[in-house]
């Protein structure tokens, strides 16, 4: 009778925490909706900024944190995921092993400051790199690759074990088990590191301060050579993300609707961000039906 009395305070305990997380997320996304949406408009989305005068928008800005949003998953998931591989499947147990890990784990404990002085230091100024939308993307890259790497090699890792000796009995290689047997099992886990990586990507604003930088020149949407000075797809360009000009608005604050400005510019974050993880998903899922449906037929 102690027992299932312990074990129904117990739940109800936890059942609280659970709805009290949910509740605080639910309010939060909300304050911040219900600020900002209402100032949301095409012409919000599409316009300039403005710097003393009423009016201005987060086109550029919103540009810039999906470009580099494409740009740093580039870098990060080839890197990411065949460095989890390589922990997983093809490092054997020993000291190297155990300090490739060590150091995993104290590069995903740096502040983000940090990496954004270390990328001003070394990709900006040793690389002359400059501020551009590639310095960005490779301190970012460096910012997120501890976690794709731990997501990787726990997704490989909790494949079962009979799978891939069923695999080794049927006379397969071992990128042929990695990429037939072990992938699809272990894409959702995959898919689920890459949004959390897409939306520390997407909230980044410290490490983008001293390596993107914070202004954006005067772009030309009808200009797509890459190498063009004005292009939008000029990875050498500096660039604004969103979430520094809602910083830069909310810390300077020349224009006469900067609390506007910047209500509006953080609901479309968060709903950029909510649309992206959602889509993320459905995607995530489709490819592994595929997936899962083409081995059943091999």
């Amino acid at each position: 009778m102690k027992a299932k009395s312990i074990d129904k305070a117990a739940t109800l305990i936890i059942c609280f925490f659970a709805l009290l997380i949910v509740a605080v997320l639910i309010g939060l996304i909300g304050f911040i909706l219900f600020r900002g949406i209402s100032h949301i408009s095409w012409d919000f989305l599409t316009s300039a900024p403005q710097t003393l005068r009423v009016g201005g928008g987060i086109g550029p800005q919103l540009f810039n944190s999906v470009f580099l949003l494409v740009l740093t998953l580039i870098i990060t998931i080839p890197l990411g995921w065949g460095a989890g591989i390589y922990m997983a499947q093809y490092a054997k147990p020993g000291r190297l092993t155990d300090f490739i890990r060590l150091t995993v784990e104290v590069l995903s404990s740096f502040p983000s400051i940090i990496i954004g002085l270390f990328g001003l230091l070394l990709i900006v100024n040793t690389f002359n790199f400059g501020f551009s939308l590639l310095s960005g993307a490779l301190a970012l890259a460096v910012f997120n690759l501890p976690l794709m790497v731990r997501t990787t090699e726990q997704a490989f890792r909790s494949v079962p074990r009979e799978q891939k000796e069923a695999g080794l009995a049927l006379g397969l290689s071992k990128w042929k088990i990695i990429t037939s047997i072990m992938l699809p099992v272990a894409l959702p886990s995959l898919i689920t590191g890459t949004i959390l990586a897409a939306g520390r990507i997407f909230g980044e604003a410290a490490a983008l301060l001293f390596t993107a930088g914070m202004t954006t020149p005067p772009l030309d949407f009808t200009d797509w050579n890459p190498l063009s000075p004005r292009s939008p797809i000029n990875p050498m360009r500096p660039a604004e993300t969103l979430a520094v000009h809602i910083w830069k608005v909310n810390s300077e604050g020349i224009a006469p609707d900067s609390a506007e400005i910047a209500a509006g510019a953080s609901a479309v974050l968060v709903l950029l961000v909510l649309a992206f993880n959602l889509s993320a998903r459905w995607l995530g899922k489709v490819v592994y039906k595929k997936m899962t449906a083409a081995k059943r037929m091999d």
